[in-house]
């Protein structure tokens, strides 16, 4: 039906918009925060809250986006999604700055798993035995890896645990929002960035890391403005791909999308960055998680071509309504 054309088109171009920016902006912070030594991942979370104010700001006022002005209730509306933002944020940013692309490409798999509970717990959404199968395979890589991790660093594997924990919790909360129409996707990235930039500056502040982002040597540096200008900017971009593909598609496809780049991610991030230690048992756990994510594709798309009801419209991808939520 032609009907169905939009929804799917919809559907299918957010989450490569989505892919294409995670692929990017993992590779930008990476190169700022490791290649170029820069010693603060607060500070460049809080260039990327920043430049999403600023950019939003600037489309309202040009009257490319609309959304409603501050309320006295908008915060309370918004309410939790402004922390959970943040510490998403910077967590993911901490996870990067701390271990080599490949390990954190396949441990952020364990996100896709804590969606699939919060999805089901929170939404009432069950993922199909297919999906589940996938997943878990990932999974089975991402321990097969890092049990032979000749980095590991302790720290890292805690951020990347709070970031996991926190994008599942991301996803399903954008996803209660958005339903809600409240504010619109504009509004709850713009607010979410705004609210959370005085906390965010006090505690960069309070921990060191402002004075230690100001005594950085490398500001005059072209090289390096730029790619630190460019992951202000692919901050925006991403909090907004993640926003369109968690409205036109579900939480869970969100968070596999985002793994699934992770793909060229995991064999790219062997010579970016000059800390990927290789071993063969570790190899062989990234190449497993990969093949997850292979499989998953093929679910993806098998199961939706078995699709012929008029129904699917509505109908969230791979996941089945398996209880109301409480009203």
């Amino acid at each position: 039906m032609n009907t169905q054309q939009p929804t799917r088109y919809l559907r299918i171009s957010s989450a490569l918009f989505y892919a294409a920016a995670s692929f990017l902006i993992t590779v930008v912070n990476k190169i700022v925060l490791t290649s170029y030594k820069f010693p603060s991942f607060q500070v460049l979370g809080l260039g990327q809250m920043v430049s999403t104010v600023v950019v939003l700001s600037m489309s309202k006022k040009f009257g490319y986006v609309s959304f409603p002005s501050l309320q006295k209730d908008t915060f309370r509306r918004i309410w939790p999604l402004p922390l959970i933002f943040a510490g998403n944020m910077m967590t993911g940013l901490g996870g990067t700055q701390q271990l080599s692309l490949p390990m954190l490409t396949v441990l952020r798999r364990f996100s896709i798993l804590m969606t699939m509970v919060a999805e089901y717990y929170i939404l009432g959404l069950t993922a199909s035995c297919s999906v589940q199968f996938s997943v878990y395979m990932m999974i089975f890589g991402a321990l097969v890896a890092a049990s032979e991790d000749l980095a590991f660093n302790l720290q890292g594997y805690t951020y990347i645990s709070l970031n996991n924990v926190l994008t599942a919790s991301n996803g399903v909360f954008l996803k209660k929002k958005l339903d809600a129409k409240d504010l619109g996707k504009n509004g709850l990235l713009f607010y979410n960035s705004l609210f959370m930039i005085p906390l965010a500056l006090i505690i960069a502040g309070v921990s060191g890391d402002l004075h230690k982002a100001w005594e950085y040597q490398q500001w005059g540096d072209i090289g390096f403005l730029s790619q630190f200008m460019g992951s202000c900017f692919m901050g925006f971009v991403l909090s907004y791909s993640t926003l369109l593909c968690t409205q036109y598609n579900s939480p869970l496809t969100t968070t596999i999308v985002g793994c699934l780049k992770n793909i060229a991610v995991t064999y790219l991030g062997i010579f970016i960055g000059g800390d990927y230690i290789f071993s063969v048992t570790n190899f062989i756990g990234l190449n497993i998680s990969v093949a997850g994510s292979l499989v998953y594709t093929w679910v993806t798309f098998r199961e939706k071509e078995t699709r012929k009801s008029g129904n699917d419209v509505d109908e969230k991808p791979l996941l089945t309504k398996e209880k109301e939520s409480p009203a």
